[in-house]
């Protein structure tokens, strides 16, 4: 790069901001004024083209469900317990450092019995009935593969496009995009449950929302279950809302003043951030009282949903979010890193997801809602057909595995009743129509009227998009 020119263009960009400044600031002026008017727009040409979604709901299942214990069955393994993974299958994949020193990988079949449901015969596990009641709503994509081999780097692949931490989230990268449709709520939203099938489980960071080398207004806002539900936005005592707005005003002005000197876009963020919180001051107590919820949705969404910070309340509180305007709606289930007792601790977790995943389906149908709003459920890779630590017919555990998982995905312009693609008689290989993490991604963004290619943002002298320099829409998902 040459430096010569590299300050030429940044004097270039700091008199375009002096220029600027007077527009930006009285933007953010009039934000203070009439903030009812300024709900971010998104960027000018998107969506590219008609879209069949308005807003995601993504349910994040971390730890990463056993794709053979839940949706890719194999019954031939029944005979093969306790065998020898074959060299032929392995194709001496690398393993992680909890079964790299196994002397044995023997087989472990699902213990679990498999039926199929809906007009497209889709398989389901025993464990997931609502979800079978939702068989031709959802599409099940068995052939899904990702490149990380541990948690944390996968998950942030998933989530983000790169398995090193630093970029834009899926959420960032949409609210950046196509902005927000509410005025009163934040356009990316994230709210975090812990299950019952392993309460100590991989940790989540902040980061996994967070909007990287995008402006800092579109980095996710998490949701608490006690107290406030976000961070400092109640009045400390003595403080009313007349005061606060005196405050906010002063602050205002100060930053005014920091922006006409400076001309840091991010001053103008920071004065609509503050403006945000003082409208979630009312739109957050009223968006979280489920008082006036009737019976029927409880009854719909299960057990655990008068329970705030479970799954099931969440989902209840996600419907809310999209019937406000909410863009992207992120969902994270922690406890499915199942390495030992997958008997024991998968049946809780399933019955922690199964029914209020399903009643979301269902509550946003009966609304008319899921023709316009994405669902995905899935985690950040599979779970091995071998066993990790001892095996016998009532116990066994797996560890991780990249090569194939299941996820499933619903509304906004996919295709109910499909089960897509086909992994080997091991559910260790993909065998026909291989997705990878970058084409789902480019494919939700697709049902967005986005196109992943020019959804781009320029960094550090590059082009950073969420799919990378990779991605195909897999149209056979679309409806």
């Amino acid at each position: 790069m040459n430096p010569l020119r590299e300050r030429d263009l940044m004097i270039t960009r700091r008199q375009l901001f002096g220029r600027a400044v007077g527009g930006i600031g009285t933007a953010a002026l009039a934000s203070l004024c009439a903030p009812g008017a300024f709900a971010a727009k998104g960027l000018p040409g998107f969506p590219n083209f008609a879209p069949k979604a308005k807003r995601v709901i993504y349910l994040h299942q971390s730890g990463a469900p056993s794709q053979m214990d839940l949706f890719d069955p194999k019954p031939k393994l029944a005979d093969r317990f306790a065998e020898e993974l074959p060299d032929s299958i392995r194709q001496g994949q690398r393993l992680t450092g909890m079964t790299s020193g196994q002397k044995k990988f023997p087989v472990a079949p699902s213990k679990y019995k498999f039926a199929r449901y809906g007009k497209g015969g889709t398989w389901m596990c025993e464990l997931l009935p609502h979800t079978a009641k939702i068989a031709d709503e959802i599409c099940v994509v068995k052939s899904m593969f990702t490149e990380a081999i541990n948690h944390d780097p996968a998950i942030t692949f998933i989530q983000t496009g790169s398995q090193v931490a630093g970029r834009p989230c899926f959420g960032s990268w949409v609210s950046y995009g196509l902005g927000s449709e509410s005025q009163d709520l934040p356009a990316f939203v994230v709210m975090i449950s812990r299950g019952t099938g392993r309460r100590v489980d991989q940790p989540l960071y902040d980061r996994l929302w967070g909007s990287g080398f995008l402006p800092t207004e579109y980095q996710g806002v998490k949701f608490r279950s006690g107290g406030d539900p976000v961070l400092y936005l109640s009045n400390p005592p003595g403080v009313d809302a007349g005061v606060r707005r005196s405050m906010l005003d002063d602050i205002g002005a100060l930053n005014q003043a920091n922006l006409k000197q400076f001309g840091d876009p991010e001053i103008a963020a920071r004065v609509q951030q503050y403006e945000m919180a003082y409208r979630m001051q009312t739109s957050i107590p009223e968006l979280t009282d489920l008082s006036k919820e009737p019976a029927s949705t409880f009854e719909l969404y299960g057990p655990d949903a008068r329970t705030p910070g479970t799954y099931a309340a969440n989902c209840i509180l996600a419907r809310r979010l999209a019937e406000r305007g909410v863009r992207f709606i992120q969902l994270y289930h922690m406890g499915w890193d199942h390495h030992e007792g997958v008997p024991r601790q998968l049946p809780p977790q399933c019955l922690d997801t199964d029914q209020p995943s399903a009643a979301l389906i269902q509550d946003l149908k009966q609304r008319g809602m899921l023709e316009d709003t994405l669902v995905i459920w899935g985690g950040e890779f599979g779970r091995t057909v071998y066993c990790q630590g001892n095996l016998s017919p009532e116990n066994y555990g797996r560890d991780h595995h990249p090569r194939c998982f299941s996820v499933w995905l619903a509304g906004g312009g996919i295709k109910g009743g499909l089960s897509y693609g086909e992994t080997d008689d091991y559910s260790y290989n993909i065998t026909q129509n291989p997705v990878h993490v970058h084409d789902l991604n480019a494919t939700m963004l697709h049902c967005l009227g986005v196109d992943h290619t020019k959804l781009t943002y320029r960094y550090q002298g590059r082009d950073f998009r969420l799919t990378d320099v990779h991605g195909t829409v897999v149209k056979d998902l679309l409806a």
